[in-house]
């Protein structure tokens, strides 16, 4: 009898755990969501399969149509009913998902339906995956919808970082023209950092002409040249801007968006004509190596 009992009355601890997707195998709905077979998802929905069914890890079928970018599927999902913001056991959102990877329709959808671009997390934001992804118009969708340009991973820190790390320069391009901090620091370490360690000589040009300190010391006491080969172009690329540092403190950012005033035009010019000339010397300097 007690047997019985315990069947057919289980534990908090129970009802916890399978609310969580401990003991959850996928199913059909996440199998469809996933591959894309939008024909078989609505019949399963017809049938009152249930949308919010959680499996290993705590993903909804929404998260696993995002991560595999089919729209279709995605908005059967919300249509029917489908959690928009669901957390997986990482945190992650349904629109993290489709951020990470770079699918704009499915992210639109999930705006459409109310996603949260800033959602209170303690790893990556949709932006920061946008950005891991490298698809620039995604990038600007999520910060033309208010993403926060300075959100901070512990381990990752800003989308800057992110951007420059993967070395997807139309995203960083898309950052640093709308405002995000060349200079944020993650234990010190700069956007510049990385461009250097990369050894990426169109970051650290662009991070350089949008303000980004060549001085700037890391957690281990490194600027970003102690990061690149010497001789190399990466290195002769920075020791040029350390050499001038006075007539790049005033730069402006010249390869902005908006229109320049009368003043910031003549200022520009000078300053694409410095840039040429510190090419044209970068250049020769490889070639005499």
């Amino acid at each position: 009898m007690e047997f019985e009992i315990t069947r057919t009355r289980p534990s908090l601890f129970g009802d916890i755990a399978h609310g969580l997707g401990f003991w959850t195998d996928r199913s059909a709905v996440h199998e469809a969501a996933a591959q894309g077979r939008a024909v078989q998802l609505q019949k399963l929905i017809e049938n009152g399969a249930s949308v919010n069914i959680v499996a290993v890890d705590s993903i909804t079928p929404l998260h696993e149509a995002c991560i595999q970018g089919q729209t279709q599927c995605v908005k059967l999902l919300l249509d029917a009913g489908a959690h928009v913001d669901a957390r997986n056991i990482d945190s992650s959102t349904p629109l993290c998902d489709a951020c990470a990877a770079g699918s704009l329709e499915c992210v639109k959808l999930l705006l459409e339906h109310g996603a949260m671009v800033n959602p209170p997390l303690f790893t990556f934001s949709p932006l920061h995956e946008a950005c891991m992804g490298g698809n620039s118009k995604c990038v600007q969708l999520m910060i033309d919808e208010g993403a926060f340009m300075e959100a901070h991973d512990c381990h990752f820190g800003t989308p800057l970082h992110v951007a420059c790390a993967r070395q997807h320069l139309d995203c960083v391009k898309v950052l640093l023209n709308a405002g995000a901090n060349v200079n944020a620091a993650k234990l010190h370490e700069t956007a510049l950092h990385h461009a250097a360690k990369v050894k990426n000589l169109e970051l650290i040009e662009l991070l350089v002409e949008f303000g980004g300190n060549v001085f700037a010391r890391d957690n281990l006491g490194k600027k970003p040249i102690q990061y690149t080969r010497p001789g190399s172009a990466a290195a002769v690329c920075l020791e040029f801007y350390e050499c001038n540092e006075a007539e790049l403190s005033y730069c402006p950012r010249s390869t902005r968006i908006d229109r320049p005033s009368h003043r910031e035009h003549a200022i520009m010019q000078d300053t694409n004509a410095h840039f040429t000339r510190s090419h044209n010397w970068i250049r020769l300097s490889l070639q005499a190596l």
